[in-house]
């Protein structure tokens, strides 16, 4: 599908013109076809921050979403609701959001897929479709799949402008000394080792709020909201801080007191809008039972 534009003003972005001409494209779609190279002006590519003239000829290409070949697996979900819009899912340790690196099954996506009789959005393209948002392999917890594009638009919107509220629990080694505090560190991807992240100063934003909701000898349970959503981000921040999650084997040295896999860090809670009746969406996640043996265990140091 093509959209064309004649601009009769001057002085306004790029971004935020086509947004107000097209009221079935979001902000964060058209940053998406911007930044893709599907929008020109005058017949050239351009930044979102272009400045509009007036006579500029603009053209918008949406390309239809490419119809997935992912295979529909019937794996265990543990769902904690579903409408027609959107489907929230408490991930089981271990499972992989999405398919990457030639793995193609066995994810949520091919779990979802089957669930929902392939209906999902196209947004995410062939190998995430419906996927909003998502969480580490060995990260449990809370995840919105959009089931369709309306959805998925709007889910993605609020993400961006910080609507969605994500709240996570973790077990992080040492006793915390604050009860409350920020972590503002940007994150970017190591130097050293291309799979990891780290804090850099040139990296991206990252903000992480953390509340002590117990103290153990040698551990400290923390109540977590962020700001923004970097890839690794907690586990990051906290090892950055000398707190590292517990079971991380990425960025606490190789320390792993409880022989578990996988960090002890569980998205509990999720509060946004629901994106196409915009009723306001509370759901929470009980901690799996690994997670509350270990803490019962500490308990009785």
């Amino acid at each position: 599908m093509e959209y064309k534009y004649i601009s009769k003003d001057s002085g306004i972005r790029l971004d935020k013109y086509l947004s107000e001409q097209n009221k079935d494209l979001s902000r964060v779609m058209i940053q998406r076809l911007i930044d893709s190279g599907n929008v020109t002006v005058n017949e050239k590519i351009v930044k979102a921050s272009y400045k509009v003239n007036v006579g500029d000829v603009i053209r918008v290409v949406v390309e239809e979403p490419k119809e997935t070949t992912l295979k529909p697996e019937k794996l265990p979900l543990n769902v904690v609701y579903e409408d027609n819009d959107i489907i929230v899912i408490n991930k089981e340790k271990g499972m992989v959001v999405h398919p990457g690196n030639g793995n193609l099954e066995g994810t949520l996506v091919n779990a979802v897929l089957e669930r929902c009789k392939g209906s999902l959005s196209g947004i995410g393209g062939e190998i995430r479709p419906g996927i909003v948002h998502r969480l580490d392999k060995d990260t449990s917890g809370l995840i919105i799949v959009a089931k369709n594009d309306k959805a998925h638009i709007k889910l993605s919107e609020d993400l961006k402008n910080h609507n969605i509220k994500k709240t996570y629990l973790a077990l992080v080694r040492g006793v915390v000394k604050e009860n409350e505090a920020t972590i503002d560190m940007p994150i970017g991807r190591s130097d050293n080792v291309r799979t990891k992240m780290a804090v850099k100063k040139n990296g991206k934003n990252a903000i992480t709020h953390f509340k002590v909701l117990k103290r153990y000898d040698g551990y400290t349970l923390l109540e977590i909201k962020i700001e923004t959503g970097r890839t690794h981000q907690i586990r990051v921040h906290m090892a950055e801080i000398g707190y590292p999650v517990v079971g991380d084997m990425v960025y606490s040295n190789g320390k792993n007191p409880f022989n578990i896999e996988g960090q002890m860090l569980h998205a509990w809670k999720l509060e946004f809008n629901h994106p196409i009746t915009n009723k306001k969406m509370e759901l929470e996640a009980e901690l799996p039972k690994y997670f509350k043996d270990v803490l019962e265990l500490i308990d009785r140091f």
